[in-house]
């Protein structure tokens, strides 16, 4: 197929000017393996104009969003890949309430759309890091006082943060995660879910890390106010931005999904030519969630 390439919003629009050619692209991805039906798994097939497909066996209609993350959006698929356009080729995504107003749907279903992509932008695990990263914890949300260190203000999300550094000093990978609190039980949940344990772990000297020695490379050594970890302190400043001023406020229960947006952005910095069609593939090939479902990811 003619994947769609680059960050261009005028050939993005050029491209896909309507429904029928949102949809064309989402039945080459879908059924880029092959059609099998999922009523009786016959395989052979007729097409409809919008792109559908119809079982010759037992005439079951498939629409080119059943089954996945794009199932029952009302709004127009048209509208969606703008969306999801806007949150991986710009450098800062866009929030709920700009996407309510841009594209003229409510506040909440801008909202809903918008967490189904973030779940599909989640990390797949399956490739932890193995060279060089820095550990540290941060806090969101509450008072800003631009102060280093562990804040014990109740209102603020505690967040702890893994950068993995090329061997110039460039972040390569940033991986998020929110923790209740920053004991060696909360912070090892990073490392299970992203850090090999052949990797060269550095972090600071607060002791929550001492306990994870016996299973990860650790070397802890002295903040000095995050000059030594300049850049994932520059990253954490990033995300505190980033949250602050595109979304003002973001629910506890969710803040995941908000920092695996980022994730997956800054992941993909040098693959943006790409990124939307990653994007759509995940979105394509993840199953439909309720509104249940989707608000209880991430409790």
């Amino acid at each position: 197929m003619d994947i769609f390439e680059g960050e261009d919003f005028v050939k993005f629009i050029e491209r896909f000017d309507t429904d029928l050619t949102c949809k064309q692209y989402l039945s080459d991805i879908k059924w880029e393996d092959g059609y099998t039906c999922n009523k009786c798994s016959h395989k052979r097939y007729s097409s409809r104009p919008d792109y559908s497909r119809v079982c010759t066996k037992c005439k079951h209609v498939e629409s080119t969003t059943a089954n996945t993350m794009f199932h029952n959006v009302k709004f127009g698929i048209r509208k969606a890949f703008l969306i999801v356009f806007e949150m991986t080729a710009t450098s800062k995504g866009i929030s709920a309430s700009q996407a309510s107003k841009r594209y003229g749907v409510t506040r909440k279903t801008a909202w809903l759309f918008m967490h189904k992509v973030r779940i599909s932008m989640k990390s797949s695990m399956n490739m932890p890091i193995k060279g060089r990263v820095q550990v540290d914890e941060f806090t969101i949300g509450g008072k800003e006082n631009l102060k280093v260190g562990r804040s014990k203000n109740i209102k603020k999300k505690k967040v702890v943060c893994a950068v993995e550094l090329t061997d110039e000093d460039k972040v390569k990978r940033v991986y998020s995660l929110s923790i209740p609190d920053y004991s060696s039980k909360s912070l090892v949940t990073i490392f299970e879910k992203h850090i090999s344990k052949i990797a060269k772990v550095t972090t600071d000297e607060w002791t929550g890390y001492k306990p994870l020695m016996k299973d990860y490379d650790i070397t802890q050594i002295p903040s000095l106010s995050g000059m030594n970890f300049k850049q994932l302190h520059h990253i954490i400043h990033q995300i505190k931005t980033w949250t602050r001023t595109i979304y003002s406020w973001v629910h506890k229960k969710h803040i995941d999904k908000y920092l695996d947006e980022y994730s997956f952005r800054i992941n993909r910095s040098i693959y943006k030519q790409t990124i939307f069609h990653k994007l759509i593939e995940r979105i394509v090939y993840d199953k439909p969630l309720s509104y249940m479902e989707i608000i209880s990811v991430g409790k």
